[in-house]
């Protein structure tokens, strides 16, 4: 009897992390990132390391807790990377203004599973 290994699927990873984010398990989140993973943005700009990630992650749902994402697509584009196009809106918790932001993101992954980058990109 042969086992057949099931090779690593970036684009359900990202289904996972983004479900990790939107359940605010901040714990599943951490255990995706690797020590020195990039997180870049034109919203937050760059970020290095998965400290500095978590600390922009809590600090943006303490502002903005009542978001909602959409994933809209979800695509492998390489053995360790997949695309994801995305919409939120959430409601700033300080001014009560709301965020609406469309947008696509590409996450980059180790042979382990884990997220090295994670490059946003604002429509």
């Amino acid at each position: 009897m042969t086992m057949s290994i099931n090779p690593f699927d970036p684009a359900s990873a990202t289904e996972r992390f983004h479900t990790a984010i939107d359940e605010l398990d901040f714990a599943a989140i951490e255990d995706f990132l690797t020590d020195d993973a990039t997180y870049s943005s034109g919203k937050v700009g760059g970020l290095k390391g998965r400290a500095d990630i978590l600390l922009a992650f809590r600090r943006y749902f303490a502002e903005y807790p009542d978001q909602v994402a959409e994933d809209s697509l979800i695509e492998k584009i390489s053995p360790l990377a997949a695309r994801a196009v995305w919409s939120l809106h959430a409601t700033s918790a300080t001014t009560g203004d709301p965020l609406v932001r469309h947008g696509e993101e590409t996450i980059t992954f180790n042979e382990l599973g884990k997220i090295v980058s994670v490059d946003v990109t604002d429509y």
